[in-house]
């Protein structure tokens, strides 16, 4: 048996979370907290009998460490789309950013070893004809997330068979699995796969050498955007706009040419790139003129500043999941161009895979710090709480250690 936190979707906590996260006032933290903490809670502490390995390509891993996205939180908040609804299976562990201790030998890993996890369940994890995305190595766009020999489930930690990361074990494929250089400790690796999401979203924004772009955003997302665009294109100025002192002081270690805050955002970049501001009857300002690509991380409002800083036939990149509303009519009007970009890929035959250069980078780079708050399962309510407010408590990444349990 297995000590799990698990998620439960009910109309109640469903329609309780989202009137709470909803609701605008001064303790909307707290309110937050309190809709996904309490006695109608869509989470709850579980024993678990410990999840089937599907088949002899298969492993059970012990998480060592695993992260809080802002999916999650999404998910949690009652956020999401519900048209990710029909590619989920319940109950689920969430719990996709995980690094861990392999227990099964699979495949020339032997048992024993540490490996951190690609959550993207495609057509070979599941045992099914290749899609046509999956057989061009973009796995992230399979389309067959639903079948095969697993429930449904977009990735690990949305599955209710393979168990996620916030347990004491989860099942995953050779193919997810990928070992951990040693030289790399737990609180880096467990950044691994957010930085393989960021490594897709700078290979999907195809950014021209010397071109400007704005990153909306300095949390988990956007700061490991910043770090993959210094290290696999060649941009010209790079702009952050960032909530937080500490994400700001973050992002120019990392190489921003400037970093900005929200409210500042249009104002700072029409005198950077000699664009002109409009102010609206309503909603925010504009600029006719702005930067070549906006890249938003936010998951939230970013959107609609993206969009509002590019200049016309410019290139918005949603890197952060979309949950809230926004105004289309720039995309409309200045001929924009929106691309989506979702986990990462092995790239085929014509390009390194995005989880294998993650881990390179991941290796390399100064993420000391990053993961600085980690809690036993036991105490969920309290990392969900710190995870809602990373930005404000001056932290970057929270996660679970479920070893403590």
């Amino acid at each position: 048996m297995i000590t799990a936190v698990e998620y439960h979707r009910s109309p109640l906590r469903f329609a309780s979370a989202r009137a709470a996260s909803g609701r605008i006032s001064a303790r909307l933290g707290a309110t937050f907290s309190s809709a996904v903490t309490g006695s109608l809670a869509p989470l709850r502490l579980v024993t678990l009998p410990e999840p089937r390995r599907p088949g002899p390509d298969w492993a059970r891993v012990r998480p060592r460490l695993s992260g809080i996205c802002g999916k999650d939180l999404a998910l949690l908040a009652a956020r999401s789309s519900p048209y990710l609804s029909p590619l989920v299976s319940m109950p689920f562990v969430p719990g996709h950013e995980v690094v861990g201790e392999l227990l099964d030998d699979v495949d020339g890993l032997a048992a024993g070893t540490r490996v951190v996890i690609d959550p993207v369940l495609c057509c070979v994890a599941r045992d099914v004809e290749m899609c046509a995305h999956c057989a061009a190595g973009h796995e992230s766009r399979c389309d067959h997330v639903t079948a095969g020999t697993v429930s449904a489930g977009l990735q690990t930690g949305f599955c209710g068979d393979t168990g996620g990361g916030w347990s004491g074990m989860l099942v995953a494929h050779r193919r997810q699995i990928h070992a951990v250089p040693e030289t790399l400790p737990d609180r880096r690796a467990v950044l691994v796969e957010p930085m393989a999401c960021a490594v897709h979203t700078v290979r999907r924004a195809e950014i021209a050498d010397g071109a400007s772009v704005v990153i909306v955003g300095a949390g988990t997302v956007g700061l490991l955007v910043l770090l993959a665009l210094r290290e696999f294109a060649a941009p010209g100025q790079v702009y952050v706009v960032a909530k937080h002192a500490h994400q700001a002081d973050r992002a120019r270690t990392l190489g921003a040419t400037d970093v900005v805050e929200p409210r500042r955002a249009a104002r700072v970049l029409r005198r950077a790139t000699g664009g002109s501001l409009q102010t609206p009857e309503h909603g925010s300002d504009f600029l006719l003129g702005g930067v070549d690509v906006a890249i938003e991380c936010t998951g939230g409002s970013g959107l609609d500043s993206a969009l509002r800083l590019v200049r016309a036939g410019g290139r918005v990149v949603l890197a952060g999941m979309p949950s809230s509303r926004v105004d289309l009519t720039p995309l409309w009007y200045r001929e924009l161009t929106l691309v989506g970009a979702y986990a990462s890929d092995s790239g085929g035959a014509d390009r390194h895979a995005d989880f294998v250069d993650a881990i390179s980078l991941a290796d390399a780079a100064a993420l000391d710090g990053y993961v600085d708050a980690v809690y036993a399962l036991g105490q969920w309510r309290e990392a969900i709480g710190h995870a809602q407010e990373a930005g404000r408590l001056g932290s970057v990444k929270v996660a679970f250690d479920p070893t403590r349990d």
